[in-house]
């Protein structure tokens, strides 16, 4: 028998997609705003709809981590914090990423 801390991490429950994000994007930008919504619902049935109920989601974030990055370079750094979730784990992720003081 293992010890409890081993015992627990075989019992814990698998993290949500959304909660994963959440967690992964805080640590990378330590965000003043963070907003994960999950858009799946309203694209049920349609290409890319795995059925899991996380296959489409919408990503509002503010950091200063952002300050005078471009557009693409901010959904680059983005999508390195995600790793394999965008494109692999999540079908389509819409998002909207501005520093403090940018006019969105």
């Amino acid at each position: 028998m293992g010890t409890p801390a081993k015992i627990a991490n075989q019992e814990r429950l698998p993290v949500s997609v959304a909660a994963e994000m959440e967690s992964l994007l805080t640590e990378a930008f330590a965000p003043t705003r963070l907003e994960i919504i999950n858009d799946s619902a309203s694209h049920s049935g349609h290409s890319g709809d795995d059925g899991s109920g996380e296959s489409h989601f919408t990503i509002v974030i503010e950091s200063a981590a952002f300050d005078g990055v471009s557009r693409l370079q901010r959904q680059r750094m983005i999508n390195a914090a995600l790793g394999d979730i965008p494109g692999q784990r999540v079908h389509a992720l819409a998002l909207t990423v501005s520093a403090p003081g940018d006019k969105v």
